[in-house]
């Protein structure tokens, strides 16, 4: 008996067929599987995940496909270059390193990662990057138009759309962000946003209007006091969804941020989690990338009425509200002072915040292979988790790629991690 599930991998197993025999051949069908995909998420969400949930996973879905299915919509960013900007010339912003995961979906980040390794980048690198790359030497991925990319927080985000511009001739514009939050520094990435504005004119022929821009930002004020809503109703209610549902959430605060039908879909979360019951079991506060693949947590965190993460760090990853009348100071503060940015001290400050705010039983750090400071701060921030006598796991694995993530340890550390939470909560 042939199964909608049996299709699907059939499909998956062809496309990663073709994508390393016929590289060049194989975008359109990756697209098509895509499309497929937004329908399927639409007409048949999935059952075991709230209402609110399913929305956001179509949601995504549709985002993603309908941009690559028209070349000239989109350009290619990393996840914190200014999507509110590329908004405002009514283009999508798609970042590397979510594109990498809907790769991961065809089973093919092993092989770009080997690609790109093959050809010379080095095996620490981030390999969400060496995904990308990987895909676009390979020939998979045809060239974008423009790209936008920022120094915050990788180290690998400058070499990788440098490496693309030498190697593709993709044109692209870096902005260099300052550590100090002075004014200064305020008026120096403004100026250098101003610039992109004016790049972004010359290349896609498109007016910039300032005004698309501050509805924009009034649009993404309410969307953070939405979104804060939602964490807080999180600390009362079950609200069921999966490990990716993390995922696609951070992409909406990146990605659609600004936009109404992003603010409509939280606004129609925190009506629906109302109608959930109490949450009784354990919540957890998560930090930095969701290995949405791995199983050992997936089968904790999916749809789980008994562990329940109720926000990450990298999704709210910038707290203050943007003043709209001055929109390009505005932008350069929020990226300044984004928790990724500068002293790891920050980061730590706002998430004993939250701590404080939320009220988690507990805190999980996932360190991704090749992010220094994850690898970093992890040690000063379970220092820090002490003082507030919040327990903390520190789980080491690969954010996509699954070699470098070792589910027997993750799993035994995991176990042993909620079996203490428990007890102490009894």
């Amino acid at each position: 008996m042939v199964t909608a599930v049996s299709v699907v991998d059939k499909y998956i197993d062809f496309v990663r067929k073709e994508a390393i025999e016929t590289p060049e051949k194989s975008w359109n069908k990756i697209v098509l599987g895509l499309k497929a995909n937004k329908w399927k998420t639409k007409l048949m969400p999935k059952r075991n995940i709230s209402k609110g949930y399913q929305k956001l996973e179509a949601m995504m879905m549709s985002f993603v496909a309908d941009s690559l299915g028209e070349e000239k919509s989109y350009v290619w960013s990393n996840i914190f270059a200014p999507c509110e900007i590329i908004q405002a010339f009514h283009l999508n912003m798609l970042s590397i390193e979510c594109l990498s995961c809907y790769f991961a979906g065809y089973h093919l980040e092993d092989h770009f990662i080997d690609f790109a390794q093959n050809i010379g980048l080095a095996p620490t690198l981030c390999s969400y990057h060496k995904t990308f790359v990987g895909a676009v030497d390979s020939g998979v991925i045809p060239n974008p138009k423009y790209a936008v990319t920022t120094s915050l927080s990788c180290d690998g985000n400058l070499n990788t759309f440098r490496y693309l511009e030498k190697k593709k001739g993709v044109p692209f514009t870096f902005l260099d962000i300052p550590y100090e939050e002075d004014e200064a520094s305020v008026t120096y990435l403004a100026d250098q946003l101003r610039q992109l504005t004016k790049e972004l004119e010359q290349y896609f022929h498109k007016s910039f209007d300032i005004e698309v821009l501050k509805e924009t930002i009034r649009i993404e004020n309410e969307t953070r006091k939405e979104l804060f809503r939602f964490f807080e109703l999180q600390k009362k209610h079950y609200y069921p969804g999966e490990l990716i549902s993390q995922l696609y959430l951070m992409m909406g605060t990146h990605l659609l941020m600004g936009r109404r039908d992003f603010l409509e879909l939280i606004q129609f979360m925190n009506e629906d989690i109302q109608t959930y019951p109490i949450f009784e079991g354990k919540r957890i506060l998560w930090v930095h990338l969701l290995p949405f693949y791995q199983e050992s947590l997936r089968q904790y965190f999916n749809s789980s009425d008994k562990y329940q993460i109720i926000a990450s760090d990298i999704i709210i990853d910038y707290l203050e509200e943007l003043e709209e009348t001055k929109p390009f100071e505005a932008l350069a503060r929020k990226i300044i002072k984004n928790i990724y940015n500068g002293s790891y001290e920050r980061k730590a400050d706002m998430l004993e915040s939250l701590v404080e705010q939320l009220k988690p039983d507990a805190m999980i750090h996932f360190c991704h292979w090749g992010c220094k400071q994850a690898s970093g701060g992890s040690v000063l921030l379970k220092e820090r988790m002490k003082e507030t006598e919040l327990p903390m796991l520190i789980l080491d694995g690969d954010g996509i790629d699954k070699r470098n993530s070792h589910d027997g340890q993750i799993k035994t550390r995991l176990e042993a991690f909620l079996e203490l939470i428990e007890t102490e909560g009894k």
